[in-house]
């Protein structure tokens, strides 16, 4: 049992090894250096190398580890979780961020699009929690979370994104499914679902129209500003979470609350 006097030990990750997808930029870098700051070895994953590199330096080249990575390749996914355990000898977190979408009307909306969003969003997700299991099953314990969205739970329309609606409302019910299929080996499943964020996926949405409409929608009238995100994170991540699986913890200002 933990001293409950020491509330905060909870949250510390010393000794885990966390991979985090879509590191380069927004959110995903966010979350990576949040869970290196409470002790976990850090394990960078996204296309630009250069990107990780740096975020890699700027952490002082300690406990980070980068690796290029695209998500919609089964060779790089499988590359980065058996690196990984050739580097640092298991898997304690995964956190499945990266994810691409465009808006677009389902009309004009083509097959190849809607292939690749799902291949990136969804069988990314499926695969690196699928490659990841085997350690954490080793070692009696980890946490799997699933960045998905709140557009997993409610439609995107006027913001037309049927290809990322599929994929993230896909992501949720995995997140159920694992959840239950690996509860009774040690694994938990989580799925993070944000709701407007500023990141580069989100970067149509900060001009000033759209932010109105983001105002007159959201019960806490503004996007969600980066760390509002860390709590939840290291809720899901970190011993403070260990009786929490096949849940979605939506941050979002109240908008599926309407």
């Amino acid at each position: 049992m933990i001293d409950a006097s020491q509330p905060l030990e909870l949250f510390r990750l010393d000794g885990k090894v966390a991979i985090v997808t879509g590191a380069s930029a927004g959110l995903g870098e966010r979350m990576a250096r949040v869970l290196h700051a409470v002790g976990a070895t850090v394990v960078v994953a996204a296309r630009r190398i250069d990107r990780l590199e740096s975020l890699a330096s700027s952490l002082g080249n300690e406990r980070v580890t980068a690796i290029a990575a695209d998500m919609a390749s089964e060779s790089d996914r499988e590359h980065l979780v058996a690196e990984t355990i050739r580097q640092h000898g298991r898997v304690d977190i995964l956190v499945n961020n990266a994810g691409i979408t465009e808006v677009v009307g389902i009309e004009d909306e083509s097959l190849e699009l809607f292939r690749r969003v799902l291949e990136i969003n969804t069988t990314a997700v499926w695969h690196l929690s699928k490659l990841c299991a085997p350690s954490m099953i080793d070692t009696g314990s980890g946490s799997v979370i699933n960045v998905a969205s709140m557009l997993g739970h409610v439609g995107a329309t006027p913001v037309k994104q049927a290809n990322y609606c599929a994929s993230k409302g896909a992501v949720v019910n995995m997140t159920r499914e694992l959840a239950l299929q690996w509860g009774r080996k040690g694994i938990r499943v989580n799925a993070l679902c944000p709701g407007w964020f500023p990141s580069e996926m989100t970067e149509p949405m900060q001009e000033e129209r759209s932010q109105d409409f983001v105002r007159r929608n959201t019960p806490i009238p503004r996007m969600g500003e980066p760390h509002e995100l860390d709590g939840a994170l290291l809720l899901l991540a970190s011993a403070a979470g260990t009786f929490i699986t096949g849940q979605s913890i939506i941050v979002d200002g109240g908008w599926t609350a309407r």
